[in-house]
């Protein structure tokens, strides 16, 4: 019993324990990666991934996936750049507006992937891809391909101003990553998610409306994804239909290196955050130690697989999907 014991707590925090292990590798390769200002570097690029991983953990503990996630943010993104220019281009007018319209913008464009997968009995993966491509394409066509620019010192400022040296995008996506948990843990829309993805059968037959949680989980993804996609265009100040791209591999590679089962019920935010951290400080570390960037991808790749055989429990899963 205790070998078992101390087995899943090792399996538990293995996630934790490789990134402590990434940054004391780097620091002793080049210790300027111990910086607070390298650090602000890490979280600003972890920030908007992190928006997107909690939206996809949602998903994965219902043990469904999404791959939608590149089209929403693209489409959010843009739409959020025009109608933040056609209400004045000012966080300090009615420019803030736009932030709210984009939210749900994101949770209508998830509710609409979540009937297309439960109503037409599509798999998730395929039905996510497809709504994914509709939402780029619908970027291109807002923008005919241009690039939207968003300027507003106010708004930038999510960037730009600091607080204990870190910008205060920063802390927006550390809110929501408090909203993100207490939707898990305190909520019964929360309980449900493991209850699907624990066994959809047994909760269908408990009484549990599956197609609903299923559907409002989708919905839920897609105002996280809208969430990075204003972060995103708060860090680079411009809009376009490719704002999306990475975030697919990027998602999906942080919450499975995070622990969250794709099997569906196990995990939850915090190992989408320490999965997201894995993933930003060894693409950080290979840039801050120089390695060449035909090398980067590939031991950016052989790292991600190390700390999933690390940081997962294979015997649990009796096939690979």
């Amino acid at each position: 019993m205790t070998r078992r014991l101390s087995r899943e707590t090792l399996i538990k925090w293995a996630p934790l324990l490789v990134l402590v292990a990434l940054v004391i590798f780097f620091t002793a390769l080049n210790p300027t990666f111990f910086s607070l200002r390298n650090f602000a570097r890490i979280a600003i690029a972890a920030a908007p991934a992190l928006m997107v991983a909690i939206g996809v953990t949602f998903i994965i503990v219902m043990g469904s996936i999404d791959l939608s996630m590149e089209g929403t943010v693209s489409l959010t993104a843009v739409s959020f750049a025009f109608i933040f220019a056609w209400l004045g281009g000012s966080l300090g007018g009615f420019g803030w507006v736009a932030m709210p319209l984009v939210l749900v913008l994101g949770g209508v464009i998830g509710l609409v992937n979540g009937l297309v997968h439960v109503k037409l009995k599509i798999p998730s993966f395929m039905a996510s891809l497809a709504m994914g491509f509709v939402g780029t394409g619908a970027a291109i066509l807002l923008t005919g391909g241009d690039i939207v620019k968003v300027g507003d010192a106010t708004f930038r400022g999510l960037l730009t101003v600091r607080w204990l040296g870190f910008p205060l995008m920063v802390y927006i996506a550390g809110f929501f990553l408090l909203v993100g948990w207490f939707i898990q843990t305190h909520t019964t829309l929360g309980r449900n998610f493991y209850a699907v993805g624990g066994g959809e059968d047994l909760a269908h037959a408990s009484g549990l409306n599956v197609t609903r949680v299923r559907v409002t989980g989708f919905a839920l993804a897609g105002v996280f994804y809208a969430i990075a996609a204003i972060l995103v265009v708060a860090r680079i100040g411009q809009a376009e239909s490719v704002t999306g791209a990475n975030f697919m591999f990027v998602s999906i590679t942080s919450v499975v290196v995070g622990g969250v089962a794709l099997w569906g019920g196990i995990g939850g935010v915090w190992n989408a955050l320490v999965g997201v951290l894995i993933v930003n400080v060894i693409d950080n570390g290979m840039v801050v130690i120089g390695l060449p960037d035909f090398l980067q991808a590939g031991v950016l790749g052989l790292l991600v697989i190390l700390a999933v055989v690390l940081s997962t429990d294979r015997k649990m899963v009796s096939f690979v999907k």
